[in-house]
């Protein structure tokens, strides 16, 4: 099983609700949350089977976008 973390303008309780079927039918219903309190409002989802790609459709299937998280470089 893999972690997939995308930044998404998914802003509120209401945008998340819009997401939902959108993301059920992509991800399973346990698999994917949305952190509204973080300024990048990041996606998790976990899965086996998906990608990136599929996963960022399946939001922009909703009206949202979501994209990769920038890499972080260690100091």
């Amino acid at each position: 099983m893999k972690t997939i973390e995308l930044k998404t303008n998914i802003m509120c309780g209401a945008c998340v609700a819009k997401v939902t079927p959108s993301l059920n039918e992509a991800v399973g219903e346990a698999n994917w949350k949305v952190d509204t309190q973080n300024p990048e409002k990041i996606l998790t989802v976990t899965t086996d089977d998906l990608d990136t790609t599929d996963v960022i459709e399946a939001v922009q299937k909703a009206g949202y976008k979501a994209e990769a998280l920038a890499k972080k470089e260690l100091l």
